[in-house]
């Protein structure tokens, strides 16, 4: 029965920390790690758990700040609050566990420069972007600044320094990547999110307008891809060609945005595309960087 009841909160704490999220943005740790250090050894492992458990508990506590929210939206109310499998107070609780394991990890493991960094992202996350998220259809546009961060704690972690020019760029290509998804969920549930009382660009533009603007933050994308060897981020020539060849494979694949096609776009589908260039991305600046 003990183990019963140990490994049911295993798996809230799970769905509340958003693993599938959790891990990709330890992910981006992982790739500015490598990006300064130009090499893989074991003081990547902490930067990177350090940055996975904060957003965990990032993730934990926007389910409780929102639960009010999140019981009105089908998308949503399967959520471990919601649906009444935890209460708001345990699940607090689990938020706080993963802040402090967090913070623990990186104040003692791996040094003050990256703590700060990661407990800044915490808090605009869950102090700026949930807030605004009630007031303004835009919220996404400067809560993206929590996407960018995770690769600074990286770079800091291996050594590096935050006025680079190199790892500015690097954060402002994770930037504009998060955008797209917010309008790529708000062509599927943007009803839902009005319905459930947040402002929602639905109420302001239309499919073919929303569909339009998707497609300029995609190619806004692309175009920051393009710009990372002039940064020094991508030196080799293939891995130039590379890029330049995914950067186009995401513009054209996204093109049905733009035309006069009536097809219903494919949410999850363009959410794996988008996926799978960042991943190839961060995996291209990494062996590049190591070769």
């Amino acid at each position: 029965m003990t183990n019963n009841i140990i490994f049911n909160y295993l798996k809230l704490s799970a769905e509340l920390g958003k693993i599938r999220i959790s891990v990709p943005v330890a992910l981006t740790t992982f790739a500015g790690y490598i990006l300064y250090k130009g090499a893989i050894d074991q003081g990547i492992i902490l930067p990177a758990l350090g940055i996975f458990l904060l957003a965990s508990g990032a993730s934990a506590l926007n389910q409780v700040q929102e639960k009010d929210m999140d019981i009105r939206m089908h998308r949503t109310f399967r959520r471990p609050i919601p649906s009444g499998r935890i209460t708001a107070t345990t699940a607090l609780a689990i938020s706080a566990i993963f802040l402090f394991a967090g913070s623990l990890v990186l104040g003692l493991g791996v040094g003050w420069l990256p703590l700060v960094i990661g407990l800044f992202t915490f808090a605009w996350y869950n102090g700026i972007y949930t807030y605004l998220k009630r007031f303004t259809a835009f919220a996404l546009v400067p809560g993206s600044v929590a996407g960018a961060l995770p690769p600074l704690v990286g770079w800091t972690a291996a050594g590096g320094l935050l006025s680079h020019p190199s790892v500015i760029m690097i954060a402002f290509f994770f930037f504009i990547g998060q955008i797209p998804h917010f309008w790529l969920i708000m062509l599927k549930y943007g009803k839902e999110y009005e319905m459930a009382g947040f402002p929602s660009i639905t109420a302001i533009f239309t499919p073919t307008q929303i569909k339009r603007l998707t497609f300029t933050w995609i190619a806004a994308t692309s175009v920051s891809a393009m710009l990372l060897p002039f940064f020094c981020i991508i030196q080799s020539t293939w891995g130039r060609w590379i890029l330049t060849v995914l950067a186009l494979a995401l513009v054209l694949s996204f093109s049905m945005l733009i035309g006069n096609r009536r097809e219903e776009l494919k949410v999850k589908a363009s959410f794996v595309r988008i996926n799978i260039f960042y991943l190839l991305l961060m995996i291209l600046m990494c062996v590049d960087r190591l070769v």
